[in-house]
């Protein structure tokens, strides 16, 4: 008996009856017991499509006999009903007839696109965020594609890290609560329902701290950062139920995550009694031989099979070598047992055994993709995504009695950038510029100008003169710049995060008119635009909005949607303060303000303090805060504690603001942040009306790792920290959990 005692420590094997469908699992024990080893080791084998590659494409003209033959579990990068319903007749041509799952980046969107992952997370609004993987998952499933790769939870410090578009900015509790409603959109009702696809957690784990922001880098953590910052959204994931995790390309502390059996094995299948399936990053199976950790292909299969990694994307390594492995005695057939046992119960849960077509549906995909009703879903979206930096002398909204407005500005006309990356691409595509927005918007009387300006990056200002010229013959400019849609996005790191090229001067040369100008910022990061930023009375930040993304800044333009958005990361004034992050650690020798520089933990050069800070967001209205009420200033943990005050619109627009709630332990076994965020409410409130807005503080909200890594609350003094943005605190109190 003890001998068989480490491997299902190994398998992470859980006991639970509850967790299982037990019918399922008898289906699966048949499908196995008839399979030999070469067919199980091809259910762990995915190769891609020939288009819309995400990675280096292995040469090979015999895919359709490999899946002929049994060898392949998966395959990615092939969509449409009828093409997933022609390679899948292939897979029905096998031994065992065992249907192929059919994956996809789906990442903001599928036929329609959505504003970006981070712009979502501006949004705060997760019901809405949830309905946009609604739509992205019933537009999928109708294309014949079972699984997308998404969502993304790293949590992300770094702007030079070209992925941050991809994830839901730099906090843990809003990450979590964004990584459980993209789960819940994706995957509906649940596996086996029409218009439901897998989900796919990623990065696993903390891919989104790669040093020096560098993608595929390194990442050098303490356990307790890793425990408390960066894993809580992946548990978020498999609370939600998410079908699949997805490891990722870095080394965690020396180890490759493809090879690390402490997270996939300890903790994901472990500790979480997860009962999905990883799946290695493209290619990261085999790319352990360049981190130095493999010396070739078959140990790097060793080495992954060993640690949890269940199906090989693209690396071509478990197929080659896993048998050999097996009858060398170097992996237990078991093992491989266990990660067959993942896959098949997808396809069993998804339905692919009782109709291996059941997804590829001609009709169904013409009648779902580009409806109206998703395009307004993508409307909505991306008004709410859009964030308000600046709105001086309340140039916003613009009066629609305006005679003539300028559009400047080398995004201004752009319909590609507003997809933004990671996008799927199609031959005809309906993305709206804002120029076309604002076409759409504007009456008769009202005349559009343009003028381009420059380009995207280059250092020519041949195009400012006529800029300037159009500038001067309008009533406002609006003001188009940014990133192109390539310029964020995976393998996507840049140094130098300022606005590229000229793009800043010609702002400067615009704004030298004395024209009023409003400068829209396009982009899938957060940027550097100090003049900017510190000149221009008007700013917007709008991301890469999707398809709707011209509509969705005309009717902010105009207030037809009152912004409500707030940043989801902070954006610094310079490169040398990355990573900067709202929920820092105080030090002994703290600076109390920007200029306490003498022997404090402070720069000479610029200020400790960001540009525009984590939460930060305007709106055409105004909102007070008052009358803050706790129920008691002392709980025992067993107890809850209710906080209320009284939110009111001050001004003359109804409007949405995201209220935060954040905490301080002030002292502790372990040093704690100076705030985090614990809780949060989209309130909207119409002109002049107040509401009573009330949270409830519990010992889980207290809690947090000690230093031997055990979760849980302790006795002492704490603050509570009610504000519009996390550097704009409206309320305070203290209370003591006893």
């Amino acid at each position: 008996m003890k001998r068989y005692l480490p491997l299902a420590l190994i398998l992470g094997i859980s006991i639970s009856a509850s967790a299982q469908d037990k019918k399922i699992e008898k289906k699966i024990d048949s499908v196995l017991k008839l399979m030999t080893l070469d067919e199980k080791i091809g259910q762990l084998n995915q190769y891609t499509g020939d288009r819309d590659a995400t990675g280096p494409i292995t040469n090979n003209p015999n895919k359709l006999k490999d899946i002929r033959d049994g060898k392949l579990g998966s395959m990615l990068n092939v969509r449409g009903a009828k093409e997933t319903r022609e390679v899948q007749e292939v897979a029905m041509q096998s031994r065992m007839k065992i249907p192929l799952i059919f994956g996809l980046d789906v990442i903001h969107g599928y036929r329609v696109t959505f504003p970006i992952p981070l712009a979502e997370a501006a949004s705060w609004d997760l019901a809405e965020i949830e309905n946009g993987a609604r739509v992205a998952a019933r537009e999928t499933a109708a294309s014949g594609v079972h699984w997308t790769f998404a969502p993304m939870v790293d949590i992300a410090r770094d702007p030079r890290w070209g992925r941050v578009m991809e994830g839901a900015g730099e906090d843990t509790y809003l990450g979590s609560k964004i990584a459980f409603a993209r789960v819940k959109g994706f995957q509906g009702k649940g596996l086996g329902n029409l218009d439901a696809v897998m989900a796919c957690a990623k990065h696993f784990a903390a891919y989104g701290a790669a040093i020096a922001g560098r993608d595929y880098n390194a990442v050098d953590m303490s356990e307790h950062t890793l425990w408390e910052t960066y894993l809580p959204p992946f548990k978020a994931a498999v609370d939600a139920g998410a079908a699949t995790f997805m490891n990722s390309f870095n080394t965690l502390n020396g180890i490759p995550a493809t090879g690390n059996s402490y997270l996939q094995r300890d903790i994901l299948k472990g500790q979480w009694k997860y009962q999905g399936f990883v799946v290695s990053d493209w290619g990261s199976i085999g790319e352990m031989i360049a981190h130095g950790y493999a010396k070739d292909k078959e140990q790097a299969a060793e080495l992954a099979i060993k640690a949890g990694s269940d199906m090989d994307m693209e690396s071509r390594s478990y197929l080659p070598s896993l048998a050999k492995l097996v009858a060398d005695k170097k992996v237990p057939v078991a093992l491989i047992d266990d990660a067959v046992r993942r896959v098949l119960r997808k396809k069993f849960e998804l339905g692919l055994f009782d109709d291996p077509y059941r997804f590829s549906d001609v009709a169904r995909q013409e009648k779902e993709i580009n409806s109206a009703e998703n395009r307004k879903a993508s409307l909505t979206m991306a008004e709410k995504s859009i964030v308000l930096l600046k709105n001086e002398k309340e140039i916003l909204p613009l009066s629609k009695n305006l005679k003539k407005i300028a559009v400047i500005g080398p995004l201004g006309k752009s319909e590609k950038d507003m997809q933004g990356f990671w996008s799927i691409a199609w031959e005809k595509d309906n993305l709206v510029s804002l120029y076309q927005g604002l076409k759409n918007k504007v009456s008769n009387q009202t005349e559009l100008l343009y003028a381009k300006g420059c380009e995207l990056a280059d250092s020519s200002k041949a195009g400012f003169a006529e800029a300037v010229a159009v500038a001067k013959q309008a009533d406002v400019v609006v003001m188009a710049v940014g990133e192109a849609f390539d310029m964020s996005g995976e393998a996507k790191s840049r140094a130098n995060i300022h606005i590229p090229g000229v793009q800043e001067d010609l702002i400067k040369a615009i704004q030298a008119t004395g024209k009023p100008v409003v400068v829209l910022v396009m982009a899938g990061r957060p940027l550097i635009f100090n003049w900017t930023a510190d000149n221009v009375p008007a700013i917007m930040y709008t991301w890469w909005l999707g398809s709707e993304a011209g509509n969705a800044m005309a009717n902010v333009l105009y207030g037809d949607y009152n912004p409500s958005g707030k940043l989801p990361m902070t954006f610094p004034r310079d490169e040398g303060q990355i990573p900067l992050y709202y929920n820092y650690l105080s030090t002994g020798r703290p600076a109390k303000n920007d200029k306490d520089t003498r022997y404090r933990s402070a720069y000479l050069d610029m200020p400790n303090s960001p540009k525009f800070a984590f939460g930060y967001g305007l709106s055409y209205t105004n909102f007070d805060y008052t009358d803050l009420v706790v129920s008691k200033t002392q709980i025992k943990p067993d107890e809850k504690m209710t906080v209320s005050f009284t939110l009111k619109n001050t001004g003359k627009y109804a409007g949405e603001e995201v209220v935060q709630l954040y905490l301080q332990d002030k002292f502790a076994s372990v040093v704690r942040p100076v705030k985090e965020l614990k809780d949060f409410q989209k309130v909207m409130l119409k002109a002049g009306e107040s509401k009573t807005i009330t949270f409830t503080i519990d010992k889980e909200k207290l809690s947090f790792y000690n230093q031997q890594l055990k979760w849980g609350a302790e006795a002492g003094d704490f603050k509570l920290m009610i504000g519009t943005a996390s550097n704009n605190i409206k309320l305070e109190k203290d209370f003591t959990l006893l």
